[in-house]
Formats: C-alpha cells, sequence, structure tokens
C-alpha cells in the first residue's frame, strides 16, 4: 500500500447514490492508498451496496436515498470512533482521482491544515469540464464566499481531508442535499478551523451520472 505513512490511519469515506458502474473502480483504487473504506449506500437501487461490500468496504445503508449531505453526515459520524489521523471524502462517480490522496492528506499530517479542499482552480489542477459548467462552478463560488465567509477557490468540491479535530466540528451540519460543501465551509469559518487548497483532478468527460 502507498500509505503516507505506518503511524497514521488514513480513513476514506465515499457517499454513494446508484453507482454500480462506477463504485468499484473507485473502492479499488482508494484502498490502495488508506487503511480503511467507509461507503454510504444511500437508498440505492442497484448493486452499489453489494459491490462495496464485497470489495472489503463497511457499507452504511439508508432505506431510501436522503441526500449527499446525510450520507457524509452518518459516515462521519461511523469513523469518529476509530480515532483516524485523517478522515478523505471522496465521490462515487470517478471524478477525483483516489492517487491525489496522498496530496490531499498532506497538510493535515503536518498539522498544517484542519480542512483541506481539492480545488479545480488552482495551479496544478486539470479539468476537462466543459464551458458551460466552468461557468456554473465560478458563480458558485463567488456567491458561497460571500455567504459563508471562506475565500477559498473551489467551494463545491467533495474531495477533502479532515482532520479529528475538523471532523467534531462536522457533526453539527445540517445540510441533508449537496449543500453539505458550502455548510462545512460556514462551520469553518465560525469555529476558526485553517483551511487549506491543494491542486486537483478531475474528470468530466466519458463520465456518467456526474453531480450537476
Amino acid at each position: 500500500m502507498a500509505h503516507v505513512s505506518g503511524k497514521h490511519v488514513i480513513v476514506a469515506c465515499i457517499p454513494a447514490f446508484n453507482e454500480e458502474s462506477n463504485i468499484a473502480s473507485v473502492l479499488v483504487r482508494t484502498l490502495k492508498i488508506v487503511d480503511k473504506v467507509y461507503v454510504c449506500d444511500d437508498g440505492s437501487t442497484d448493486l452499489t451496496g453489494e459491490i462495496s461490500e464485497s470489495l472489503g468496504a463497511v457499507v452504511i445503508r439508508h432505506d431510501k436515498n436522503m441526500g449527499k449531505g446525510a450520507a457524509v453526515r452518518d459516515l462521519f459520524k461511523a469513523v469518529t470512533v476509530l480515532n483516524p489521523s485523517v478522515v478523505v471524502t471522496i465521490d462515487a462517480d470517478q471524478q477525483h482521482n483516489p492517487e491525489d490522496i496522498l496530496r490531499l492528506v498532506e497538510p493535515v499530517l503536518d498539522n498544517r491544515a484542519d480542512i483541506v479542499i481539492g480545488s479545480r482552480f488552482i495551479e496544478g489542477s486539470s479539468m476537462d469540464a466543459p464551458f458551460y459548467r466552468r461557468l456554473g462552478l465560478s458563480l458558485i463560488n463567488s456567491v458561497s464566499s460571500k455567504s459563508t465567509g471562506s475565500s477559498v477557490s473551489d467551494s463545491q468540491s467533495g474531495f477533502r481531508a479532515f482532520s479529528l479535530k475538523a471532523l467534531a466540528v462536522m457533526e453539527d451540519f445540517k445540510s441533508e442535499g449537496f449543500g453539505v460543501e458550502t455548510e462545512q465551509l460556514a462551520l469553518a469559518h465560525k469555529y476558526g478551523l485553517s483551511v487549506f487548497e491543494v491542486p486537483d483532478t478531475i474528470k468530466y468527460r466519458g463520465l456518467k451520472g456526474t453531480s450537476k
């Protein structure tokens, strides 16, 4: 395994809804990097949960689709008891590159940040998104910065690393759906958590069902 260090425990959390065509690839690659993977099968009607379990993930199941925020909240509650060194959230749709986890967790493990965000908009990042999606993300980032007090370049990125301190604060978020990323930044600002960004590689083309 390509772990950062044997003394660190890295846990990945993956919220997933009807991702049977993507989850296997994400899991296999992520398990090469981290110590343990937790998947929240958020009311899927396909084989997302079964595939995840067969590949070695710990699976939390929702009887019905409750939204990404609810899935992330339950994942955080489940992994906190493990006392991990760092917790990573990564989407199930293959947009993120699991190999980038090593770069993502480094500032947390070095005690330079409480939260690290994989950004699509800083130097060194790569994104093959069409123009309309880039424009939409830019508008959302602008609105989010004003509402959260945060100056991060990519407020909507779901590829994040959290320290245990940050994880305790994140238990307070209320969002059920895709507002979870914005609310996390608002909580970070409220509680004075340090937020850092690293370049991310994001893939859109050739993937089905990526977030809108």
